[in-house]
């Protein structure tokens, strides 16, 4: 979706490449804030129910096209990881750490897989969210059956952690193509300034 609106202003590759790279950073902030607010009000079981850190992946992709969301996918997770390190108390932890960097890659490229559509037609980020939701969770309940007998992490463990984030992700079906719809918006009303 930026894409076209970057083309549509003849942005300079420079530019966009600027301006993805401050849009992507702004994202993964969210991903790693986002958790700790959640953290702060529902307790730990928050971010399994809520799944915080989802929502700007999923955003991200549907902004930013598959390349980039499949980076901001990539990283937040690992950003988190390494920013609350610090605090003693890391998010996500070590063991789920390389599961969630995958689901969440998967998430943000295959959102990003609609962001051209998205551009032209923004309800579209409603299918995007929930064939990225089945396609990232897909993937973190493969990766536990493939390495469940080498992880802590064993399929049925990853399997209740699916069940427990359906709550979290029903509130997130509504609320990223909410924004990306209120983006496209804005994006569109500035459009008709331009000219």
């Amino acid at each position: 979706m930026l894409e076209t609106v970057l083309k549509r202003k003849n942005i300079s590759f420079k530019g966009k490449v600027t301006v993805k790279t401050l849009v992507s950073a702004g994202i993964i902030a969210l991903a790693v804030i986002l958790p700790q607010l959640v953290h702060m009000i529902f307790g730990m079981s928050g971010g399994a129910r809520f799944l915080p850190m989802y929502l700007p992946v999923l955003l991200g992709g549907c902004l930013l096209g598959w390349q980039w969301g499949l980076g901001v996918g990539l990283l937040a997770p690992v950003a988190s990881y390494l920013i609350t390190l610090a605090t003693g108390s890391p998010m996500p932890v070590a063991v789920r750490l390389p599961y969630m960097t995958a689901e969440l890659g998967v998430f943000a490229a295959v959102s990003g897989l609609f962001s051209e559509k998205i551009a032209k037609k923004s309800w579209l980020s409603i299918p995007a969210v929930l064939i990225a939701f089945v396609a990232g969770r897909s993937v973190f309940l493969l990766l536990a059956a493939i390495f469940q007998t080498v992880s802590p992490l064993s399929l049925s463990t990853a399997w209740a952690n699916v069940k427990a984030g359906l709550a979290g992700f029903a509130l997130q079906a509504v609320l990223v193509p909410a924004l990306v719809m209120l983006l496209s918006l804005v994006l569109n009303d500035r459009k008709a300034t331009d000219k």
